[in-house]
């Protein structure tokens, strides 16, 4: 999972003033047969109908997921289900007893015939306070917008039988002619109103979202992986063919990246691009699945922007190819999704993706290595701000609960950080022969997607694949207290602190917004209650004034991340004409950029007698 967590922080502001997909399924068990029906939606809610398999006992239990794999939270998806009724062979009702948030038991269950239930989606409920904030994060939420859209991530509207785990299942989708439903699982049915898709196990199911809408999608072959980008966005803005071009480059330089990893041959993106109106989704990024990856962002913001956001959830997503989808615990493998026991090892499910989301882009060409290194830069100042005394194989293994819960967000930073620096220890040992990339392709050798590691196992396979040193890393830093001295491991590359000058952002600083938006008009106003920066003192702007138009463009809530965007592309002294607002009158105030500068750690490649050593990184 990629949280995005950027210049949407402000919306609240705004708003106030596993395993492959390929196995046939077995015939000699009886399937679970589902059906979802998007024709017949009323009152915002979708019908689904399950036919029960044969049950010997008295009583049975069915359940939807308190938690599934991927996104670290507790989001009971039982909760946006109603009306929910058991019937026998002959239509009379059965006793229903619900038992907690997600769990139904059903008596007479040896006469049970079918269940229904009415399901609610997730993203009306959104309210964009952000992770481990009751939301359920959108890439694994649900949209119901009938004849326009549905998101259907399965776990929001297939729950299992507790004692039926390993039935197969057979779920129909009965649907408008005119929506389309982008998917790695195939269509068994040819109607152009009936999707039938047969999986082997519920677990696998699950791994397979689907998103119906108005077609929208292209297709392109990378190295013997077909790749699908669908794209949702409600008023046209993007298309799939406007964001494809990029996609492709990025995809094509990853499948060379990771060499002969390659655990599927069709992998499907599917984007939902949220309108931000009050019921729709605000929690930004991506969820990984074995062959898809489901992304939600905003519409409004710009395309270079857009596409620059997608290259690194995507490119996130897409290395989770290699763990924890390839190379994973057993907790991952059997995982429970109603009681679950979470991995120690979040450090490389989430940190070493995000290392190799970084490291191809800089060992493929697609960024110079002074952006590479100040990405690092960046990672450091964050994972700072976060608690580096706790141990993150403890913080994984509890990430459910707080206060480890809120340190989740570190797997990004610091996670990210513990692979480049296992990945130097490597580099430095081996001579520069070897890589962290090296030794996941010997970890899915020696493991697998049918095959977990035990999870007290790790570190001690992982020393015996490569060095000493790697593992007392592991040991001091990665299960221990003690922070980590990024740059003494940067400098074995040649790599070394220096303090920068940097500007900071005119509307933004960090996730504090100098601005807000007028819900009432869509005006957007200089914060009344900050302390404003040298841009704004320079040109005799004040807090409450409205900004009308900059350098002759005008800006409201519409089209605001245009403004946002723009001004990341202005230097000192350009020219700036800015039409304001000002009780109630409008003026114009002319003038040069001043941007507020603030000193940064930086990283620079000081030492050139480590050069053949940081190539062998950057390039190896």
């Amino acid at each position: 999972m990629k949280k995005i967590i950027f210049a949407f922080a402000f919306s609240s502001l705004l708003w106030t003033s596993k395993a492959s997909t390929t196995h046939s399924v077995e015939q000699k068990k009886e399937a679970i047969e589902v059906n979802i029906n998007l024709t017949d939606v009323k009152d915002d809610q979708v019908l689904v109908t399950v036919k029960a398999p044969k049950i010997k006992t008295d009583e049975t239990i069915y359940s939807l997921p308190k938690t599934v794999p991927g996104t670290y939270s507790e989001d009971d998806y039982g909760k946006y289900v109603a009306d929910f009724k058991a019937y026998d062979a002959k239509g009379n009702l059965l006793t229903v007893t619900k038992s907690d948030d997600n769990t139904w038991s059903i008596k007479k269950a040896n006469t049970l015939a079918k269940i229904t239930y009415l399901v609610n989606d997730t993203f009306d409920t959104e309210k964009g306070r952000g992770f481990g904030k009751d939301d359920v994060f959108s890439p694994a939420g649900t949209n119901i917008d009938a004849n326009k859209n549905f998101m259907l991530n399965l776990h929001g509207f297939v729950g299992y039988f507790q004692d039926k785990k390993e039935s197969p299942y057979k779920v129909t989708v009965t649907h408008p002619a005119n929506l389309w439903g982008a998917t790695s699982m195939i269509d068994k049915d040819g109607s152009s109103t009936t999707d039938v898709f047969e999986m082997p196990l519920y677990s696998e199911l699950l791994e397979n979202p689907i998103m119906y809408s108005k077609p929208d999608y292209t297709t392109f072959t990378v190295d013997g992986m077909d790749i699908q980008i669908a794209v949702y966005s409600p008023t046209g803005k993007f298309t799939a063919e406007s964001i494809t071009p990029e996609m492709k480059t990025m995809m094509t330089a990853q499948k060379t990246f990771l060499g002969k990893i390659n655990s599927t041959k069709k992998y499907t993106v599917i984007i939902y691009l949220s309108s931000m109106a009050p019921t729709d989704a605000k929690g930004f990024g991506a969820l990984e699945h074995p062959t898809a990856t489901t992304v939600v962002m905003p519409e409004m913001m710009p395309k270079d922007e857009l596409v620059e956001q997608l290259k690194d959830i995507v490119s996130h997503e897409f290395f989770h190819i290699v763990t924890p989808l390839t190379i994973h615990s057993k907790e991952i493998q059997y995982f429970d999704y109603n009681a679950p026991k979470m991995s120690q090892h979040l450090w490389m499910y989430e940190g070493v993706t995000e290392y190799f989301a970084n490291l191809f882009q800089i060992n493929q060409g697609l960024i110079k290595e002074d952006a590479f290194y100040s990405r690092l830069a960046e990672k450091i100042e964050s994972a700072k701000a976060m608690n580096d005394t706790m141990p993150f194989t403890t913080m994984s293994a509890n990430v459910l609960t707080e206060p480890y819960k809120d340190q989740y967000l570190n797997v990004y930073q610091k996670g990210a950080l513990i692979g480049m620096c296992i990945d130097i220890i490597i580099r430095e040992k081996s001579e520069g022969k070897r890589g962290i990339l090296d030794l996941m392709h010997q970890l899915s050798t020696e493991y697998g997607v049918s095959k977990p590691f035990n999870d007290a196992d790790l570190f001690a396979k992982i020393t015996s694949l490569t060095y000493p040193e790697v593992g007392e890393f592991l040991t001091k830093y990665v299960s221990g207290p003690t922070p980590i001295p990024y740059y003494d491991y940067l400098v074995k590359v040649g790599v070394t602190k220096v303090t920068k000058k940097t500007p900071e952002g005119i509307f933004l600083k960090g996730q504090v917004p100098y601005i807000g938006v007028d819900r009432s008009n869509k005006e957007i106003f200089i914060a009344p209650d900050k302390e404003l920066n040298i841009f704004y003192t320079t040109l005799g702007l004040k807090g409450g004034d409205r900004i009308v138009s900059i350098n002759d463009k005008a800006y409201s809530l519409d089209n605001i991340y245009d403004m946002i965007s723009e001004s990341q592309k202005w230097k000192e002294n350009d020219p700036i004409s800015i039409k304001i607002k000002r009780d109630g009158k409008e003026e114009v105030i002319k003038g040069a950029v001043k941007f507020p500068y603030i000193d940064t750690d930086g990283l620079e490649a000081t030492d050139s007698s480590k050069a053949t050593l940081r190539e062998a990184w950057l390039k190896g």
